[in-house]
C-alpha cells in the first residue's frame, strides 16, 4: 500500500482506538477458518528484486497462505487492480493511473470507507505506485493513504512462490505516522488482521469458493 516517510500532518493519538487498518488494507474481519499462518517474525524481511519493507517502521507484519490454484490465476486476481472491489468488500473503488500491464512505476488509486474514529475523515483515498515487479514472483509497491486529519505511509511487498500444493502467497507491510506510531500495538494487531483477510480472499476467490461478496 504505503511508503517510508513519515507524515506531516497533525497527531490524531486516539485514531487506532478504532478499526482503522482493516478498512486502510482493503480486508474485513478474518473469517473461522482461515488458513494464514503468519508465525514468529523471521529474522529476514520479505524482498523483491532486492528492496524490502521499512527497516525502521516499528508498525509491521507478515502472513502467508497456501493457495491451491495456479499461480497464473492468483497473479491475475493480484494484478488487475481495477477487479479488486469485486473480491474484497472493503474496497470500494479501485482504478489503475497508467494503461498497460503492472510494471515498475505503475500507479492505482483506490479508496476504502473509514468506520467513525476521532478524526474527520470518513474514508481514505490510497495511491499505490509499484517500485519492483518480477512477473510471477513478487510485487513491491508503496504510497500514502490519505483521509481528512490522517495520513499513513507503508510499503508492501508480496512473494509468490510455487510449491507442493499449490502456491505459497507470502505478505509483508510497514506503515508510519504520527497516527499508528502513537498506538504500535493496536496498529499492529489490526494490519495483521487485515493482511490475513486480504490473504484469505485471495485464496477463497483463486479456489473458487465463495467470499463474502460472494461466489467467485
Amino acid at each position: 500500500m504505503s511508503g517510508t516517510r513519515r507524515s506531516r500532518t497533525g497527531t490524531q493519538t486516539a485514531l487506532f482506538t478504532v478499526p482503522l487498518a482493516v478498512a486502510l488494507l482493503g480486508a474485513g474481519a478474518l473469517p473461522a477458518g482461515a488458513a494464514a499462518s503468519p508465525g514468529p517474525r523471521p529474522a529476514t524481511s520479505l524482498t523483491c528484486r532486492g528492496a524490502g519493507v521499512d527497516p525502521g517502521a516499528r508498525v509491521r507484519y507478515r502472513a502467508e497462505i497456501l493457495v491451491n490454484a495456479p499461480l497464473r490465476t492468483i497473479w491475475k486476481l493480484q494484478t488487475d487492480v481495477e477487479r479488486w472491489p469485486a473480491w474484497q468488500a472493503p474496497v470500494t473503488s479501485a482504478e489503475r493511473l497508467d494503461l498497460g500491464p503492472l510494471r515498475p512505476g505503475s500507479s492505482f488509486r483506490w479508496t476504502t470507507p473509514v468506520p467513525p474514529n476521532p478524526t474527520p475523515a470518513t474514508s481514505l483515498e490510497i495511491t499505490s505506485t509499484v517500485r519492483q515487479l518480477r512477473h510471477h514472483s513478487c510485487i513491491r509497491w508503496t504510497g500514502p493513504a490519505t483521509g481528512e486529519g490522517l495520513h499513513i505511509d507503508g510499503v508492501h511487498v508480496w512473494n509468490f512462490t510455487e510449491t507442493r500444493g499449490g502456491v505459497l502467497v507470502s505478505t509483508e507491510e510497514t506503515h508510519t505516522g504520527p497516527q499508528v506510531d502513537a498506538d504500535v500495538p493496536t496498529a499492529t494487531a489490526l494490519l495483521r488482521q487485515g493482511l490475513e483477510s486480504w490473504l484469505h480472499d485471495l485464496k477463497a476467490t483463486a479456489e473458487g469458493k465463495p467470499t463474502a461478496e460472494g461466489p467467485a
